[in-house]
């Protein structure tokens, strides 16, 4: 049985509308929900925890909790600026879903998540006196607090210094695991994606473009419209490859391209191109190859070469592998 299933979802805020969400959830499943800004991951974040009217269903262990009042659907949320209390400090914050509900075995939760996340020298401080860390970790603090049944992370990582990032993943990691709750984390970020998620849903005009296991999402896109999105390069139609369809179309990485002056290349397939430009990157070139209509884009690394490979309007040769190739 899902843990969470979200059923025909829609939502209208303004002049932006999320449309047919649906969505499976399993138990023990780090949820990513991946899209540019404005694509609709924080409304459909705050329908989830009922701050939206809308219609369809979210089905809860069987239970559809889709009419219910926010403050009854035992949901955590931790919103991008963390939103806590500042005429409250940090173990008041912690504690506040006290005030509206009974926490069970509330003290030792309290203390089992002060030393978890490390808050126990910070418990007097005001909250406006804290890093972005610090501010992170209480507001996830509070949200564990109320033994929510969904933990809700709107882009958690946006105000943190990159430096501490793969730490607070790491934790982000933990604590889906500790206190077996279902967490779907809202981000625009590829890497962080990639390292939390068990499963991504990508988000586009309020609308799921792709939902799967986090590898297949990342490495094969639903479509032309995704890949780009994922930042993929190199898309042109497979009939350069020999294929009949011209629906179909496929991506290789720039980093796989091999180059030539003088036709030693033995790779599957072979093109001759016109080289457009040649630009110096720290380590490596970025080249760009004309091959009929098509523009290549190519990553050499300097170490390989000396000088730019070639010279605009020079003609070269550049290759790749099938097993290279991915198909959109």
């Amino acid at each position: 049985m899902d843990y969470l299933k979200i059923k025909n979802l829609s939502s209208n805020t303004g002049n932006f509308s999320l449309h047919n969400i649906d969505l499976d959830i399993q138990k023990n499943e780090y949820f990513v929900l991946l899209g540019q800004s404005g694509s609709g991951k924080t409304m459909l974040l705050e329908t989830i925890a009922g701050l939206n009217p809308c219609t369809g269903n979210i089905i809860f262990k069987g239970d559809d909790i889709s009419l219910l009042p926010t403050e009854k659907r035992d949901i955590g949320f931790v919103y991008q600026d963390f939103a806590l209390f500042p005429n409250l400090n940090v173990e008041e914050n912690i504690r506040f879903s006290s005030q509206y509900k009974t926490i069970e075995d509330a003290d030792e939760l309290f203390q089992d998540l002060v030393d978890f996340l490390k808050l126990e020298n910070l418990l007097e401080r005001s909250t406006q006196d804290l890093s972005g860390g610090e501010k992170q970790r209480v507001a996830i603090a509070r949200a564990l607090f109320s033994r929510p049944k969904l933990l809700l992370l709107d882009e958690p990582l946006s105000a943190i210094d990159p430096t501490f990032r793969n730490a607070i993943m790491k934790s982000l990691k933990d604590i889906h695991r500790k206190y077996d709750v279902i967490t779907i984390h809202v981000t625009h970020n590829f890497r962080e994606a990639s390292y939390l998620a068990d499963k991504i849903a990508i988000i586009m005009d309020g609308e799921i473009k792709q939902v799967g296991a986090a590898k297949d999402v990342l490495n094969q896109p639903a479509n032309i419209e995704v890949a780009k999105f994922l930042g993929f390069k190199n898309i042109f139609p497979a009939t350069m490859l020999g294929y009949e369809s011209s629906a179909k179309v496929y991506s290789v990485d720039p980093n796989v391209i091999k180059v030539a002056k003088n036709g030693t290349l033995t790779t599957d397939y072979v093109f001759e191109g016109i080289v457009d430009e040649c630009m110096g990157i720290v380590d490596h070139y970025k080249l760009f190859v004309k091959v009929k209509q098509h523009q290549f884009f190519i990553k050499i690394l300097k170490r390989d070469y000396e000088g730019c490979y070639a010279d605009r309007t020079n003609i070269i040769q550049i290759g790749f592998d099938k097993k290279d190739i991915s198909f959109i």
